[in-house]
């Protein structure tokens, strides 16, 4: 290979190795839990053991309804989808042009008659199926990050497992009613509204399952053959 085809091959590969997503780490500020202010006691203390910042209700069902408070989510998440298409085209063309004639003789050069003949045959044929399925199973407990004014609660949090080849993680955010929420503040991911579910890992393991930039190039609209 040439200088110039080795410059053009170290660009192309500087230009895609700069488009590998680096990979994620844990405490994405996002997910963090919402810091909680403690509420300043401007009472002069009176020797109440009564405190409003830390007071809790007695007939309340201890579901999550305040910024801070943390609710642990269920995930039962599943699906499937199936795909397929056929297509056939065929198209073919024939023309013929007669010989021509002037004052009642045949045109013809050098004795062949003027004639001419055109056919064409196109055929195409492309057959495609695609079959994808999913399910996430599990729990992740996260904070309440806001609570809108028509009650709503929008929720955020992550959760890291350390493993020996590398770690796994799940991030979730999304939009809570609170009558979804159970007695035991709980609630299914499947009644989250604008759901984010992130499930992925990092690692040797995660890295093994990754095709690598030169092969996805070949298979990408960037190759022309």
């Amino acid at each position: 290979m040439s200088i110039k085809g080795w410059v053009v091959a170290v660009a192309c590969a500087m230009t895609l190795t700069g488009c590998v997503n680096s990979p994620p780490k844990p405490d994405n500020p996002y997910y963090a839990p919402v810091p909680v202010t403690p509420v300043p006691n401007t009472q002069p203390s009176t020797g109440s053991i009564y405190n409003a910042a830390t007071s809790m209700n007695l007939y309340g069902d201890g579901r999550a309804y305040r910024v801070g408070d943390i609710i642990t989510v269920e995930l039962e998440e599943s699906t499937q989808s199936s795909k397929s298409s056929t297509t056939s085209v065929d198209k073919s063309s024939n023309t013929n042009v007669g010989v021509g004639s002037v004052m009642g003789q045949n045109l013809s050069v050098l004795g062949n008659p003027l004639s001419a003949s055109l056919g064409s045959d196109h055929s195409f044929e492309g057959d495609g199926s695609s079959d994808m399925s999913n399910s996430l199973t599990g729990s992740i407990t996260v904070t309440v990050h806001e609570v809108r004014p028509n009650g709503n609660l929008l929720v955020r949090g992550e959760k890291w497992l350390t493993l020996n080849q590398g770690d796994e993680y799940i991030r979730i955010s999304g939009l809570i009613r609170p009558q979804d929420i159970d007695q035991s503040n709980t609630v299914l991911s499947t009644k989250l509204a604008d759901a984010r579910i992130t499930y992925s890992g990092t690692g040797a393991v995660n890295d093994s399952n990754v095709m690598g930039w030169l092969a996805r190039f070949f298979i990408s609209p960037l190759f022309p053959f």
